[in-house]
């Protein structure tokens, strides 16, 4: 069954939506209520006072999102409140961005926004209320394993709009408390019922972009935001040969072409980040190919820990396809005595993934998500890639 079909008995029936002002999670909070919820709409404010972005006009949680979910609460006859998450989300997603930017790495802020902020910080405030449940916009279904009892999380109906990547990281509490309602719909049905309903963003475009950086330039932020990346180093090929100079490794990632001010007839691509040597690493464009990497900060969903090699699909960014792999455990280090206890011999932290054919700019700080059909088996951030039996 998806995360709209939970059951809930008398007492249980209260959710908190989380509406960011978009046409999802409007239909997500008109759904619940049409089928017996006790609905209360929240949109979480998040930008600290401090950034200019904080007064954009579109996207996810601006002001004008704010009035937008308002006024379809209203429309609605539900409960509206707006949470204060400014101070909590720079803490935990905007300054986790920039340093890890800083450190040579490509953070996804959404998937630890949803972490930390919508299904951490919200659900705690959901039961400070006395809701059973919080439910998003998410296009991901949920059902119960009956062999097992564990809670899985599943692809959406609709494969186009498939958000389970930015999921991976949900733990069983979480999945058992959340729902998901437009997860069983298309995105063109979730518009109809807007429609049908009257609701006032039933045609209201999508943001793709990141919800505090509204222009989309990353390289900007980060210099106002953190001046110190800004500092300029060498552009290294393969062999240590100085090929140029870089303003800083934090506006470069693994793959990227353009930009990088060598002259050569064949284009050179970042292979490699070094913030230790503060060195930009370039190469061809088969240097960029990688068999395999390896993960860390593991999240895995119908079991505790892998135990052994499983066969899965990965995806190691959002809007690429996945490709078939095998993910196996990695061997602990043995403690200082040189001493490893029963089923201690497995890092159950770090993972590493092979890929049935080389993939193009595997990214440190991007996440890795497994699949097995459907069903979403887990995920990690990705740590290093791997060329052959080779680490880079």
């Amino acid at each position: 069954m998806s995360g709209a079909g939970h059951e809930a008995g008398s007492g249980q029936r209260r959710v908190l939506v989380a509406m960011s002002g978009g046409v999802d999670s409007s239909v997500a909070a008109a759904v619940l209520k049409e089928r017996g919820f006790e609905v209360i709409g929240a949109t979480m404010q998040i930008w600290p006072r401090s950034l200019p972005v904080g007064d954009r006009e579109g996207g996810c949680c601006s002001l004008a999102a704010v009035e937008d979910a308002r006024r379809v609460a209203a429309i609605l006859g539900i409960r509206y409140y707006v949470l204060n998450f400014q101070e909590k989300f720079e803490e935990e997603v905007i300054s986790y961005f920039a340093r890890e930017y800083a450190s040579g790495r490509t953070p996804n802020p959404c998937i630890r926004c949803n972490q930390r902020i919508k299904f951490g910080h919200l659900l705690r405030k959901a039961r400070e209320i006395g809701a059973s449940f919080i439910a998003t916009g998410h296009y991901a279904r949920t059902c119960r394993d009956p062999d097992t009892g564990r809670h899985l999380l599943l692809k959406a109906k609709d494969a186009r709009k498939d958000q389970t990547y930015v999921l991976y990281s949900m733990t069983q509490d979480e999945l058992a408390h959340t729902l998901f309602p437009v997860g069983d719909f298309t995105k063109d049905e979730t518009r109809r019922i807007a429609a049908s309903l009257g609701l006032p963003v039933a045609e209201k475009r999508e943001s793709q972009e990141i919800c505090f950086i509204p222009d989309d330039d990353y390289r900007k932020f980060l210099r106002e935001y953190l001046p110190e990346t800004r500092k300029p180093g060498p552009i290294l090929d393969l062999e240590g040969n100085v090929l140029g100079e870089h303003e800083g490794v934090a506006f470069y990632t693994i793959g990227q072409r353009k930009g990088l001010g060598i002259a050569s007839t064949e284009p050179f691509y970042v292979v490699d980040l070094d913030p230790d040597r503060n060195a930009v690493i370039v190469g061809r464009a088969g240097d960029v190919m990688a068999e395999g990497l390896v993960a860390t900060d593991l999240n895995w969903i119908p079991f505790d820990r892998l135990q052994e090699p499983i066969r899965v699909e990965a995806k190691i960014r959002y809007y690429t396809p996945a490709v078939g792999a095998t993910v196996a455990p990695v061997a602990a280090q043995p403690d200082n005595q040189g001493v490893l206890g029963p089923r201690q011999d497995l890092n159950p932290n770090e993972v590493e993934v092979r890929f049935a054919s080389p993939q193009r700019a595997v990214t440190p700080g991007q996440s890795v998500v497994f699949y097995d059909g459907d069903v979403v088996v887990g995920g990690g951030v990705i740590s290093r890639r791997l060329r052959g039996t080779s680490q880079v």
